[in-house]
């Protein structure tokens, strides 16, 4: 098995919040044999659909281990992460309860797709959510970096009452 990369179709990439962003998707299939290459790549992402098979319960036991794997090695410290159940259409073959998908969503506060790669169920939903939290997550670093620190932003105007001279804009962190 060869891990997978999909990209956006066009030369423009995706689009997200009216803004062209470059989407790759890696698929490694869960394979351990990916580890190594796979948590090169948590280096640069900055979000992640994160898949296991409803019909395989390994498949989901797993998913506590990738989540760690991701805030270990991912570009921050928290990453955008969307959690989806994969093959839905194989109701008879299930052997995850949605119940428990979506109780470990919760646990983590990450959402939960239940998705079907067969018939397309729920995929562009689960990737416009992750590409949703991803641009919110850029525009709150684009917009901390450009007030200095000490500053207070209400109502989309800045004070700069509490501002000290010397003071370095705010770095953005995930």
């Amino acid at each position: 098995m060869v891990p997978q990369v999909y990209r956006a179709n066009g030369p423009d990439g995706a689009i997200g919040r009216g803004q062209r962003i470059h989407l790759q998707l890696w698929d490694t299939a869960g394979q351990e044999r990916f580890r190594s290459l796979t948590t090169a790549f948590f280096r640069d992402a900055m979000g992640f659909l994160l898949l296991f098979d409803l019909t395989n319960e390994q498949s989901f036991l797993n998913v506590r281990n990738w989540i760690s794997q991701l805030q270990v090695h991912a570009y921050c410290e928290n990453p955008d992460i969307v959690l989806c159940g994969n093959k839905s259409d194989l109701e008879e073959q299930r052997v995850v309860k949605e119940e428990e998908a979506r109780g470990l969503a919760e646990k983590y506060g990450i959402p939960y797709f239940e998705t079907s790669a067969a018939n397309g169920t729920n995929i562009s939903e689960a990737i416009e959510m992750l590409l949703d939290l991803i641009m919110k997550r850029m525009q709150r670093c684009v917009d901390k970096s450009w007030i200095p620190e000490g500053v207070v932003r209400s109502n989309g105007h800045t004070s700069t009452d509490q501002l000290s001279e010397g003071k370095k804009k705010s770095s953005c962190s995930c």
